[in-house]
């Protein structure tokens, strides 16, 4: 999918994925979410387009009448930014797949299921979550494919929200980023998928820019001779986004 922004006219593009909202506890994420609330704040006077980049939820599923109970603060500033005229653009990850058309129909914003292509004036950005690409990993691509099969979607809307909710949210308690303390290293580059899948890709089409999540490890890479690969990180940690002012691309934290 392709699209084209003719000029910034003095404005930003920031990225920004992994909030993984829900985890390890209420009250740590309620603090998250207050924080990225902030953020989002403090850029929307710049903002230009914010993409948020998947994993947002540690889970989420739309039931036909019901909707994860919950962060109210989070789809109420996304509500109050796009009255605002500000265009958001959500991507789904690997947590929060399950994203039908709540976002679009309740808050007017878009859902990409795959990377997309971002031309700005000369130059171009492939942006997504990340999940799935470059080598390896065949189970999870299998499991991912099950997934978003709308027989799969089907079996689970028929179980209770009750149940399908508390045996998500007994899942998330134990997933790798609810118990993480800052464990996600540096592999080197050939260690990192989706450097590999990114350089891989530049032998085919030229992109100035891929940026992703995911990995949650924030990370500026170099890809063949003039591009670059960004990884966003993660909220539960780090508290990093990526800011795009129409030529360059920089990895920033954001402190209260």
């Amino acid at each position: 999918m392709l699209e084209k922004i003719s000029a910034l006219n003095n404005k930003k593009i920031f990225f920004a994925s992994d909030f993984h909202l829900g985890v390890p506890d209420y009250e740590t994420s309620l603090a998250r979410e207050k924080r990225i609330v902030a953020w989002l704040d403090s850029v929307k006077d710049e903002a230009h387009t914010i993409y948020l980049l998947g994993d947002i939820f540690d889970f989420w599923f739309e039931y036909k009448y019901a909707i994860p109970k919950g962060y109210i603060r989070l789809l109420g500033k996304l509500a109050e930014l796009r009255d605002a005229g500000i265009p958001i653009a959500f991507f789904t990850g690997n947590h929060d797949m399950w994203m039908f058309d709540y976002f679009p129909k309740e808050l007017n914003i878009p859902i990409y299921r795959e990377p997309l292509v971002l031309e700005v004036g000369t130059q171009k950005l492939l942006i997504g979550h990340g999940d799935g690409l470059g080598p390896g990993d065949h189970f999870y691509k299998f499991l991912k494919k099950f997934f978003n099969s709308r027989f799969c979607q089907w079996l689970f809307a028929r179980i209770h929200p009750n149940l399908g909710i508390g045996i998500a949210n007994y899942w998330s308690k134990n997933s790798r980023i609810s118990n993480m303390k800052r464990e996600e290293n540096y592999q080197g580059n050939e260690g990192e998928f989706l450097w590999v899948y990114c350089n891989e890709l530049e032998k085919q089409n030229h992109y100035d820019y891929y940026i992703f999540g995911h990995r949650h490890l924030p990370l500026d890479l170099p890809i063949g001779g003039s591009s670059r690969y960004i990884n966003t990180g993660e909220w539960v940690n780090f508290n990093t986004y990526a800011v795009y002012d129409g030529k360059t691309v920089a990895l920033k934290t954001f402190e209260m």
